[in-house]
């Protein structure tokens, strides 16, 4: 049994951390709730483990569920995707602080705006992590 992770941000260094960990999540706009009565927004990822040092030769990765919490959210735009396509998978690029929001930037140029005055938000995996033969790679990575 892994470990799960769960950690919370309160300021730009623990959000850059949180945003590496969720670099390369996939989640699908179904997935994505602003809860306005509770001034929360939340998010469940299907996450990779770059946290996890391959096993079984260098040849073995994982993913895992994990949610996302963010608190004190007044208002929440987006761009580049449409609430009434919930079956429509976003990747995860990153999560930054910007003016009185925090933005979470997602492949293809969509991204989401949530509105708050503050970083209050945490990250909690969900359940057990499964095998993948897959590790994200990026452009400017060798090899």
């Amino acid at each position: 049994m892994a470990d799960p992770l769960k950690l919370r941000a309160e300021d730009e260094e623990d959000l850059a951390v949180i945003s590496a960990i969720l670099q390369d999540a996939l989640v699908a706009v179904g997935d994505l709730a602003f809860l306005a009565e509770e001034s929360r927004f939340v998010l469940v990822a299907n996450r990779f483990r770059w946290e996890m040092k391959p096993g079984d030769g260098g040849k073995r990765f994982e993913r895992t569920l994990a949610g996302l919490a963010v608190e004190g959210v007044r208002g929440v735009k987006l761009r580049g995707f449409d609430r009434r396509d919930p079956d429509r998978i976003l990747e995860i690029l990153a999560i930054r602080r910007e003016d009185g929001a925090i933005i979470i930037d997602f492949s293809r140029a969509a991204s989401l705006r949530l509105e708050t005055d503050r970083i209050h938000c945490r990250i909690e995996d969900l359940g057990e992590p499964w095998p993948t033969p897959w590790r994200p790679r990026h452009p400017l990575e060798a090899g």
